[in-house]
């Protein structure tokens, strides 16, 4: 294999060792060195100029990356970037700019400074706000890498209570972190949600909302016109079929979410009376 594409895959940098036996002999490294293609930047330890910040960071601390800052090397939903950097070193010593969690009980890459996938979602859900661990935690048994009752297992006793309720909040299938976060707060509103539900002439809708309001959750794709054309005609169907539908983007489910629930609450008292119109 080539030596850049190999760091490539390992995020930029590997230890000495790693490389030797990977089959990259000494001069080749020090050959690639001495070209400017790779650089030491500590001991025992080569790197691309582009190697992620993280990883050299985890190799500085003798650790692993984890919880957050190992979410983009398992494709995981984060909803905020880290702002320190959350590492496994297991020998509790204070870092400045870390976060150090527990020791990895899992199995992980060897030669790899990033946590295994069960280490990273356990670290997550002690660490993170609720629904931050949630996002990551949902992205990663939809697509079915890590089973929840496997993590629930790992989560006995009272202190880590709080954890196995996030594990609660899990859905069977979330395309997108926007469908785990709404139907969360539309629950916690007292509502009746049902999520990928087909209706005739409008297709699979995201949410239906107490059997009578569909609300749709649009990325980035909805912006294209072919996309808003569809949408536009899924909504008039849905109005001949005798649905509403209300549409949410990134910022009102992730940033301002009471206004959402709150917009969903008003649209369902007007039904109430049976009008869809202002006083």
């Amino acid at each position: 294999m080539d030596l850049e594409k190999y760091l490539v895959r390992r995020g930029g940098a590997a230890r000495r060792g790693d490389l030797l036996r990977a089959g990259f002999r000494r001069p080749v490294l020090e050959a690639a060195v001495d070209s400017g293609r790779l650089y030491r930047p500590l001991r025992g330890v080569y790197a691309l100029h582009t190697a992620d910040d993280g990883v050299l960071a985890a190799f500085r601390a003798n650790g692993r990356l984890t919880c957050v800052s190992a979410a983009r090397f398992y494709s995981l939903w984060a909803l905020h970037p880290p702002r320190e950097v959350h590492l496994s070193c297991g020998n509790g010593v204070p870092k400045v700019g870390v976060i150090d969690h527990a020791p990895c009980m899992h199995a992980s890459e060897p030669g790899y400074p990033v946590a295994g996938l069960a280490d990273v979602l356990l670290h997550a859900l002690k660490c993170l706000p609720e629904l931050e661990a949630l996002a990551l935690v949902q992205s990663a048994t939809g697509r079915g890498q890590i089973s929840a009752d496997f993590l629930r297992d790992k989560l006995i006793g009272n202190r880590n209570g709080r954890a196995r309720a996030v594990l609660g909040l899990l859905i069977s299938r979330a395309d997108s972190v926007l469908e785990v976060l709404a139907h969360t707060h539309f629950v916690r509103a007292g509502l009746s949600v049902r999520m990928h539900v087909p209706l005739p002439g409008v297709g699979e809708v995201d949410c239906l909302v107490e059997e009578c309001l569909v609300v749709e959750l649009d990325g980035s794709t909805h912006f294209e016109p072919r996309q808003v054309k569809k949408d536009h005609r899924r909504n008039n169907a849905g109005i001949r079929g005798g649905f509403l539908t209300l549409r949410y983007y990134y910022d009102d489910v992730v940033y301002h979410p009471e206004s959402m629930v709150e917009e969903v609450l008003a649209v369902l008292r007007l039904r109430t009376p049976g009008r869809f119109a202002p006083e």
